[in-house]
């Protein structure tokens, strides 16, 4: 009943606006006129009102399909038409006095096409690799020789302010929590499934990537670090135009992918796609150490000393094929549908040793792990854009569907032998086959309605309808009977709604002060069911998310900025899965249905210098916090390990991004960052305070050489730090690249090696209560690319189109073992 009453509000609050805008209007009247080329209309023309004293804009309007623009005015005063059209030389009409008469109409005006040699595409120009704007950071992917033959997760792990720790989990910042968006879209995906699809994305689909530490009201709240946005290449051009891209790398293993993307645009649609096939083959080293260690007398127990080797293979496809309807110069229609299928496999081969108090073995088992998965994922999504008139008041609409399918067949196989080598006990076996099908269902509405003297209100609703449901069917063969295995088998359902609302103002309070707040509201209905055991809980809150934001501009030089945001980190689906997925019979993860979300308030005061300096300082306090925990059984010798509402944590940091043309070859972007974590709060009913100060530093020089070379130096580090309960140990990475434009620039050649001296070796500890293990992972991370890509086109560069949906917290949390 609350959201209801909130959500009544917000409508009639939105409508007031509506009204009042309708009202300003009233007394308005009309500037009118028409644009040709070659004597035909041009449709899509975008006509500036400009202030004739110091050119500022005014107000906006598109040409219809006529050529016919109409501008209403309010203001007497003097004014200045600027019409701008990629393919086109921009113009300028007029300047023209308005003295309040009802309708100005003014002559007709011509276009001049712009020179062959413009208007066509090429790649001369080249963007910097990093921007830094008043809300985001931008990465531009191709700016970067190293990123050729990358993957999406590769890709973001060299990116300012990411780091990414074991188990592929991404942190913003040093704060853990981070929702990955795609195109404006969620991935809806988190942990090994997020995994999965960031490495079979290949980097020649990429265009951008954009980091924003504190989103705005109308982002949806998830997101304890931030959102990243990654951003595909979606084409400019009117005609028909398209790329195909080859890659090849080599580590210890090999990797390839291929990609094709298609595109034609006219002024009346726009039809686009892409299919992207990646193979690749990977291994992991993992050791463990642990002690066992007594809870009475806290003296050492037992030492448990394991060494695996994992192989695994993985072959996807991926595909998009989408249509953008101009249907009047006010209105667009879109739809996009996205699909992934991914098969693999994986084996592994552990041995384990067990020893007593003084360190004399007892026994030692030998662990075999094999799993085949498939997972597939499909979404579709329609959209529309409507300008209601030419003050800029806007209308989008988004609606969303997307489904997951993955399934896992895994078998475990144990044998047991004494301290020379004996067999001691029977082999024993497992099976599991642990299908799971997630739905998601979103739409949302947003308003945008700019006001008088650079004001602008924006209001939106999102509804949204999860429903998972996971099986866990495991059978043990016994005397060489297979025998269903109740105590591991289980049935999980799960369904969510989530209903938000909210309300964004911006507005400059001067000159050089401007201002922007927000308030988000979102009600969480939740139910979980198991089965197999007929427990059920049930969950319903309403959460209040305000931001704000505060920029001034001191002078030409130098800005700052100051806002605050609240966040939630809702339990990731699998998450919430009570089913125990085996490493090897000693070690295994349980999902815990009792999680909570937690929640994280975020203070920024950053300072920017000529727009290349920028330094950040920035604290977040999160409660309630989500973090995977170590719990040993000493009498089996079994550690699990499962995620638990544990502690508060306490971060406050200071990071430096600074990006330099040093000569007009060579340029460069230095990110440095010092940030001190500190949790506190109750782990395994024992009180523990952990606290650690990490530097990390990301660092990418470009080089610009003769005859259409450019090399890239790139690397980071990262010391000692906090991943919740672990402690890692300090690691980096150095990375090579080279490209050459080819075949008069329609071709580009890549060539790097990433992590030349294989330095990104993961050691970490957890040491708290009873709890004492070290561990130590490396995969398969030196890797040498080539790549080629050739792009064709026919046609001249237009204003790209609106791919963005509405689904957003949902698809970061859905969970499906990708077997990785």
């Amino acid at each position: 009943m609350q959201m209801k009453n909130l959500l009544k509000k917000a409508l009639l609050f939105s409508v007031t606006a509506f009204s009042l805008g309708a009202k300003a209007q009233q007394n308005a009247s009309i500037v009118t006129g028409k644009i040709f080329s070659n004597q035909q209309p041009l449709e899509s023309v975008m006509v500036n009102l400009l202030n004739a004293k110091d050119s500022s804009k005014v107000k906006t309007a598109l040409t219809d399909k006529t050529g016919t623009y109409s501008i209403q005015l309010t203001t007497k005063g003097k004014y200045l038409l600027l019409a701008n059209m990629v393919g086109f030389e921009k113009s300028y009409l007029g300047p023209f006095d308005w003295n309040g008469s009802n309708q100005e109409k003014l002559p007709n005006w011509q276009l001049i096409p712009l020179a062959k040699g413009l208007a066509e595409v090429t790649v001369s120009s080249k963007k910097p690799l990093i921007e830094q704007k008043a809300d985001r950071t931008i990465v531009n992917v191709d700016a970067s020789p190293t990123n050729g033959g990358a993957n999406a997760m590769e890709i973001l792990e060299k990116s300012p302010g990411i780091s990414v720790d074991k188990d592929g989990n991404i942190s913003l910042k040093g704060k853990e929590g981070v929702v990955v968006y795609m195109d404006g879209r969620p991935t809806y995906l988190s942990g090994p499934d997020l995994v999965n699809l960031l490495k079979n994305t290949q980097g020649a689909q990429l265009d951008q990537i954009e980091i924003m530490t504190n989103p705005p009201a109308r982002y949806d709240a998830a997101g304890n670090a931030g959102v990243i946005n990654i951003k595909t290449k979606k084409s400019k051009i009117v005609g028909f135009n398209g790329s195909v891209t080859a890659g090849y790398g080599q580590g210890v293993y090999s990797r390839n992918n291929q990609n094709i993307q298609l595109n034609y645009r006219n002024n009346k649609f726009n039809v686009f796609g892409n299919i992207g096939r990646n193979e690749r083959i990977g291994f992991q080293n993992i050791a463990i150490d642990r002690r066992f260690i007594d809870g009475g007398s806290k003296q050492i127990v037992s030492f448990f000393e394991q060494i695996t080797d994992r192989s695994t293979y993985n072959h996807s496809y991926n595909g998009k094929i989408g249509l953008d309807f101009y249907a009047t110069s006010k209105t667009t229609l879109g739809l996009v549908y996205n699909g992934f299928n991914n098969k693999g496999n994986g084996n592994s081969i552990g041995d384990i040793n067990i020893f007593n108090s003084q360190h004399n073995l007892i026994n030692k088992t030998i662990a075999y792990n094999g799993n085949v998965d498939s997972w597939k994922n499909s979404s579709i999504n329609f959209n529309l854009r409507h300008v209601l008139d030419s003050t800029g008041r806007e209308l989008t609409f988004d609606a969303d569907y997307l489904t997951y399918d993955g399934n896992t067949n895994l078998f475990l196989n144990n044998a047991y032998q004494n301290s020379i080598g004996q067999t001691v006990a029977k082999t024993d076996s497992l099976f599991g086959k642990l299908p799971q099908i997630i739905n998601i269902y979103t739409a949302k509405i947003d308003y945008v309605h700019p006001l008088k003297n650079k004001a602008k209100f924006e209001a939106g609703l999102k509804t949204s309808f999860v429903t998972t449901d996971a099986n866990a069917i495991y059978d043990t063969l016994f005397n060489g009977v297979m025998m269903r295995d109740y105590n591991r088998s289980n049935h999980f359902v799960y369904k969510e709604n989530i209903n938000a609302a909210y309300i964004n103002y911006s507005r400059p309070l001067s000159t050089k002060l401007n201002m922007q707040l927000g308030l988000r509201a979102e009600q969480t209905i939740a139910k979980g069911d198991q089965r197999t055991t007929n427990v059920q809980f049930n969950r319903n809150y309403i959460q209040v998310f305000p931001t704000a934001y505060l920029q001034y501009a001191a002078n030409e030089k130098n800005s700052f900025v100051l806002n605050y945001g609240k966040r939630i980190r809702r339990p990731d689906y699998q998450s919430l899965n009570p089913f125990v997925e085996f490493l090897d019979r000693y070690t295994y993860e349980q999902g815990n249905p009792y999680l909570k979300p937690q929640f994280a308030h975020n203070i920024e005061l950053s300072h920017t210098y000529k727009s290349f300096l920028t330094t950040t300082l920035n604290f977040t306090k999160t409660t309630d916090m989500i973090q995977q925990v170590i719990m040993q059984d000493d009498a089996k010798n079994e550690t699990f390990i499962k995620q638990e509402n544990i502690a508060t944590q306490q971060q406050i940091g200071l990071s430096i991004n600074a990006f330099n043309q040093y000569t007009k070859w060579w340029s460069g972007n230095i990110y440095l960052n010092v940030a001190n974590n500190k949790l506190t709060g109750p782990i395994n009913n024992e009180m523990v305070s952990i606290s650690a100060t990490t530097f990390m530093a990301n660092i990418s020089q470009q080089f610009k050489l003769s005859k259409g070379y450019s090399a890239e130096l790139s690397g980071f580090y990262r010391s000692e730090g906090l991943e919740g309960v672990f402690r890692i140990k300090p690691f980096g990475i150095v990375n090579i690249g080279l490209s050459k434009q080819v075949m008069k620039n329609k071709g580009t050649i890549r060539i790097s090696v990433r992590d030349i001296f294989w330095s990104q070796k993961i050691k970490g500890e957890s040491k708290y209560g009873t709890v004492d293990a070290n561990f130590r992972q490396f995969n398969d991370n030196r890797i040498a690319n080539i790549s080629f890509t050739y792009r064709f086109s026919k046609g001249k560069a237009a204003a790209g189109p609106r791919k963005r949906g509405g689904a957003d917290d949902e698809q970061s949390r859905v969970g499906v073992d990708s077997g990785k």
